[in-house]
């Protein structure tokens, strides 16, 4: 498998926080919004283009809360909603014949992140101590 870095928002509002469900090979799971650093693109700059093409919202970093090493190095961000209407991304970079199962953004509650499947897990824990 090709490694490839990645960039994703954490986007907390009123006690929720923003994820993508998932649905694949017949496993429903959790993801933060992100995806893919591009040549000449920090991870910051990926983070707030995946936060836009995958949400529709536009967002502003506020601080790094961690990374993981999983097929390549996966930096997360404390975001913050400044524009744009959440749920109105497409994603159609991923085409119909990808075969990448679904996805929908949602608003997760917080204090359900730990018992439902979120990857990665370390950073749903992360998200629960910021609140908690």
């Amino acid at each position: 498998m090709q490694l490839r870095n990645r960039g994703s928002a954490v986007i907390i509002e009123s006690g929720k926080v923003a994820v993508i469900k998932r649905i694949r090979e017949g496993k429903e799971y959790f993801v933060f919004p992100g995806g893919g650093i591009e040549e000449d693109e920090s991870p910051e700059q990926a983070t707030i283009r995946e936060a836009f093409e995958e949400l529709g919202v536009h967002i502003e970093i506020k601080e790094s809360i961690g990374t993981v090493h999983f097929n390549g190095v996966q930096y997360y961000f404390l975001s913050e909603i400044i524009g744009g209407t959440f749920g109105t991304g497409s994603f159609e970079e991923y085409g119909e014949n990808h075969n990448r199962g679904s996805y929908e953004p949602m608003w997760l509650p917080i204090d359900k992140l730990v018992s439902l499947d979120v990857r990665p897990m370390e950073i749903a824990e992360v998200v629960t101590e910021l609140v908690g």
